[in-house]
């Protein structure tokens, strides 16, 4: 059983005004949601994110501000567990070294686990294309802020 299941996630802006959204391909569905995951046993939320942008984007962030705790019920998509997501605004401490796609799902490679990441201009982000409730959230938090 599980009954909570922590993610902490990361809206990175950058100065045109876009966020860094991550493709994925796993676990059988695709899905596009905003880099970060889920905390290990022992681990904080500031701790959690940065690692999950050294794994997923290989670079160091900063985490200026929070942005949005989930305030409702959320039933994982994978699991019987509720999820409770807590999203921060970051800056990247490098340069982003990263092949950036302008298709969905534009993966390089095959596999079962696949990423690939793309920008999206905040005017244009829309719900649709993000298929977790949380995320849908926060993506009308940042578009109302625009």
């Amino acid at each position: 059983m599980y009954p909570f299941n922590v993610r902490v996630y990361g809206l990175l802006i950058n100065d045109r005004d876009e966020v860094l959204i991550s493709d994925e391909q796993e676990y059988g569905m695709r899905f596009t949601k905003f880099p970060g995951g889920g905390l290990e046993p022992g681990e904080g939320l500031i701790d959690g994110l940065k690692r999950e942008f050294l794994e997923e984007c290989n670079v160091a962030v900063e985490v200026t501000s929070h942005f949005y705790t989930t305030d409702f019920y959320v039933k994982s998509a994978f699991n019987d567990s509720q999820v409770i997501s807590v999203y921060y605004i970051v800056k990247n401490l490098q340069e982003l070294n990263l092949n950036f796609k302008t298709l969905v799902f534009d993966f390089d490679g095959e596999g079962e686990v696949l990423q690939s990441f793309r920008w999206v201009k905040l005017a244009n982000l829309m719900n649709e294309e993000l298929p977790f409730p949380t995320d849908q959230h926060v993506a009308k938090l940042l578009t109302d802020k625009i």
